[in-house]
């Protein structure tokens, strides 16, 4: 997928399966989430289509620290940004495995017959996400920070899918980033709009429904919702809430 101009100063890059962000802010970018790891073959390519660069990258925001959101971030930290996740999440992104709760491995395994998890794995093999990145030493930020990083994004904890897992708002490009708090890709939701992540994928599905209130109380400040899967949702981010409060993303 060649990346895209989403709103003004924020550009759409990855795969039809997992997406991650660029914002731009006085000519220096911040990364939201980083993909997969097979996704930095492509990165400087990726990038001068858009007129970027990857020495324009200041800091790699991690919505949380699944391997499909930090695939990028050690190439991008090797070029000099900073790396931030919530101190929730650190620990997983030091040491990656298998989630517990509602995605322990008995679930996740119970579920791999459907069509929709072979393709995302499929997917996710294919770009190198069987060997997440271990990433030391990311600086660590909390719910309701304003992080000093371009696009100043405020941080919103969601979570549910994981435990540190934060959607990000930026409000001067009036985008929220959702990361996996919510998924729009028709390739699970079936078209019926923005949904929580599927019950075998969350540590908390309960939770992760119950944290969307943090979403929805943004809706003022919030023109357009992005997500780690699928397209972009332009109809606020309380209808995005809605939808997913309507029904799991599972059959």
């Amino acid at each position: 997928m060649q990346p895209q101009q989403i709103a003004p100063g924020v550009y759409g890059l990855g795969s039809e399966q997992v997406s991650w962000y660029l914002v731009e802010d006085g000519g220096k970018l911040s990364a939201v989430d980083a993909g997969l790891p097979a996704f930095a073959r492509r990165l400087e390519r990726d990038l001068a289509g858009v007129g970027l660069a990857v020495s324009d990258i200041e800091a790699v925001v991690l919505t949380h620290s699944d391997g499909d959101h930090t695939g990028v971030a050690p190439a991008l930290r090797d070029a000099g940004a900073r790396v931030l996740i919530h101190a929730a999440d650190d620990a997983t992104l030091r040491k990656p495995g298998p989630k517990s709760g509602d995605a322990g491995v008995p679930n996740v395994l119970a579920n791999m017959w459907r069509p929709e998890a072979l393709k995302v794995l499929a997917h996710t093999l294919r770009h190198g996400g069987a060997r997440p990145a271990r990433i030391e030493d990311a600086e660590t930020y909390a719910d309701g920070d304003v992080l000093d990083v371009p696009g100043r994004l405020r941080v919103l904890h969601t979570p549910g899918h994981t435990a540190g897992h934060c959607a990000l708002l930026a409000g001067a490009r009036r985008v929220l980033f959702a990361g996996d708090a919510l998924i729009n890709h028709d390739l699970v939701t079936k078209g019926r709009g923005p949904q929580v992540m599927p019950r075998y994928t969350n540590i908390d599905t309960e939770q992760a429904l119950a944290s969307l209130e943090a979403i929805a109380a943004v809706d003022r400040e919030v023109d357009v919702v992005l997500f780690g899967h699928g397209a972009p949702w332009r109809d606020g981010a309380r209808a995005a809430v809605g939808s997913a409060r309507a029904g799991l993303a599972t059959d």
